[in-house]
């Protein structure tokens, strides 16, 4: 029997052994008209992917908004490629106006394909990319990444809150697009969504970074402004009309311009957040009814 002295002590990597298969890349969607596919993901095991209405794509999207053969991902070494295959309606990302026709995707990316949008999640650790993502979606609006009603709901209910504790003003503003199903109409529903995804960057440059600015419902937005009077609301919502009205909005290579009514109204004490959108959505309908492109309060 061979002593002690003919044995050396080996240590072995435990990752070595336990080796994790490396995660594909991903696609999630973030937004869609079918609620029931949304924050589904799809792994991006093969050399391309292709997306589109027909049922022979790997991805198939059931909406008229999409081609039947829409986009196609493609590896290029380490990069993924998205090509667009000639769409009738286009391919946008990250709320560019620009259609896409050739991009090397970057993680994060957010890629919309008619009235779907999707997350590429790359790589390493794709599942709490994955859990960040449907976290994230929690309380985003998939399509103008803006706050969604859940985390509207939140933010008042705190403001609310503290606008009662230190006796501080608090407005909350309504803006409906003026208009939006002739657009929609008109130019399609894409190009709907692209003039929502642009006001929506316009709105975010615009309003204080204190301000929490969301995604009502459609095409109306809501603004909760803390510290703000009713007479300082109003100079800023007329501010932001002002500018929307003058403002070129481009789709599909045609210039649009559009206006919007914006309803106001102020915190009283006792008043809830439901009180709160109440008022203010009966401001905007009577700017509405006064003709629109106005503000009431």
């Amino acid at each position: 029997m061979n002593s002690n002295d003919d044995f050396e002590t080996r240590v072995t990597d435990l990752k070595k052994l336990f080796k994790a298969q490396p995660e594909e890349d991903s696609l999630v969607i973030i937004h869609t008209a079918v609620s029931r596919e949304l924050g589904r993901r799809y792994v991006l095991d093969k050399p391309y992917v292709t997306i589109g209405r027909g049922t022979d794509n790997d991805i198939v999207i059931l909406s008229d908004s999409v081609s039947r053969y829409h986009i196609r991902l493609e590896r290029h070494g380490n990069d993924l490629v998205l090509q667009d295959l000639k769409s009738t309606n286009g391919t946008f990302a990250n709320n560019d106006p620009e259609r896409v026709t050739v991009r090397s995707l970057m993680p994060g990316d957010q890629i919309r394909v008619g009235d779907t949008v999707f997350k590429f999640l790359a790589g390493s650790d794709i599942e709490a990319q994955y859990h960040a993502t449907l976290s994230h979606m929690a309380t985003t609006d998939g399509l103008t990444g803006l706050s969604n009603r859940k985390r509207l709901d939140m933010v008042l209910a705190d403001e609310i809150q503290r606008a009662t504790r230190y006796t501080r003003h608090l407005s909350v503003m309504m803006l409906d697009v003026d208009h939006f199903k002739h657009i929609n109409d008109t130019h399609g529903h894409p190009a709907g969504d692209t003039l929502l995804c642009q006001l929506a960057s316009l709105l975010q440059q615009r309003l204080r970074l204190s301000d929490e600015i969301g995604r009502y419902g459609g095409e109306e937005f809501c603004a909760i402004l803390p510290e703000t009077s009713l007479e300082a609301a109003v100079q800023i919502a007329e501010s932001l009309r002002a500018t929307i009205e003058s403002h070129a909005f481009v789709i599909e290579q045609q210039t649009l311009n559009v206006t919007v009514s914006i309803g106001i109204t102020t915190f009283n004490a006792g008043m809830q957040h439901e009180d709160l959108y109440r008022a203010s959505d009966q401001k905007l309908y009577e700017a509405k009814r006064a003709g629109r492109n106005r503000v009431c309060h």
